[in-house]
């Protein structure tokens, strides 16, 4: 979820209801050298108890350093580590996605950051998606190791970096891998409703769930969640004058973080998602994309009819990126012919041009 849950937003989904949120991904690389954009990435707003961070990297002695950065300098109580993503300049340069298929690679780094994370107290968990394709499955290798390196907890996405975020799910492989270890597994991909974490939870016995793209203008979602797991009956659905009150609220979040202008240009992209379903006209909807003033907001939303009622026909259905599969995972030459060889290679660039340095 990088570049959307900065600390306003993760602001706004604890005041819904989030359990445990975790600050958009940075890198390992970016934190240690300083990085301008890194270290603003790492803001905190009061309320939140637990500091989570989720990291990124791709060289063990980077990624334990980074971690106690992290842990002795910001206050960090939990460190999530990334293993799923399926970009191409990333897994090209054998990070992401990719990284989990070299398992001495995987297990230098889970071994590395969960000591570095120890002497601070702190737990360590992480994310990784099935595989590299279908024929380059490492979800269950995957696991294994991470339990053998003393991670607190494994989160599964349940797609393929083939995939990137087409198709649906596949929640067996999740309910595999829950067989396949005693530590807490949680279940990623297609939470769009709270019905579908307690399906999730029937179907695959997983410790939790892992919310990404279903929050996506709808932070309300976490209310919708505690709800269904204390077994309440969730509030009625927000009217578009909810949702419009929702958006002013974080407006104000992100102008706090910065100022108005960047708050709000940071905002726009959030527009799209916030109205998706909605009656809102084309040009307004353009407006509301490149809004440059609270004034101006406020009087954009104030076009709005707020007795609308939420579109049930938005229920359910993919939010964010989908797309199609893959053709082909872009790899290093070779980086298929072996499991093993991982901690031999130099990987530094892929870390260069991910969010967060």
């Amino acid at each position: 979820m990088a570049g959307i849950t900065n600390a306003a937003y993760r602001q706004l989904c604890r005041e819904q209801g989030a359990g445990l949120y975790v600050c958009e991904m940075i890198t390992s690389r970016g934190l240690i050298e300083r990085d301008s954009k890194t270290m603003s990435m790492l803001q905190f707003d009061p309320g939140e108890t637990i500091r989570s961070v989720q990291l990124y990297g791709v060289d063990p002695a980077t990624m334990a350093e980074a971690t106690d950065i992290l842990c002795s300098e910001f206050g960090v109580a939990h460190v999530d580590l990334n293993f799923g993503c399926p970009v191409p300049k990333v897994t090209r340069k054998g990070g992401g996605a990719a990284l989990p298929w070299k398992r001495d690679l995987l297990a230098a780094i889970l071994r590395a950051t969960v000591r570095a994370a120890a002497r601070h107290g702190v737990p360590v968990t992480c994310k990784t998606r099935k595989g590299i394709d279908q024929q380059h499955l490492t979800f269950l290798d995957a696991g294994r190791i991470a339990e053998d390196s003393g991670v607190a907890a494994i989160a599964l996405h349940g797609r393929t970096a083939r995939q990137s975020y087409s198709g649906t799910a596949d929640w067996d492989a999740i309910a595999e891998l829950k067989q396949h270890v005693s530590i807490p597994v949680l279940g990623n991909g297609d939470i769009w409703e709270a019905s579908d974490a307690l399906s999730m939870v029937e179907q695959t016995g997983v410790d939790g769930v892992v919310v990404g793209r279903g929050c996506l203008g709808r932070p309300w979602l976490f209310r919708d969640l505690a709800d269904a797991f204390a077994g309440r009956t969730s509030r009625a659905l927000p009217s578009l004058g909810e949702v419009t009150a929702t958006v002013r609220r974080h407006a104000e979040l992100l102008i706090g973080l910065s100022n108005e202008l960047r708050g709000l240009m940071d905002l726009r992209k959030h527009m799209g998602w916030y109205f998706k379903g909605f009656p809102v006209g084309g040009d307004l909807r353009r407006t509301l994309a490149t809004v440059a003033s609270l004034a101006e907001l406020d009087d954009l939303l104030g076009q709005l009819d707020p007795t609308v009622p939420f579109p049930e026909t938005e229920l359910g259905s993919p939010r964010g990126r989908q797309g199609s599969p893959k053709g082909k995972v872009v790899l290093p030459e070779g980086w298929l012919d072996s499991e093993t060889g991982g901690c031999g290679l130099d990987l530094a660039d892929a870390e260069i041009g991910i969010s967060g340095g």
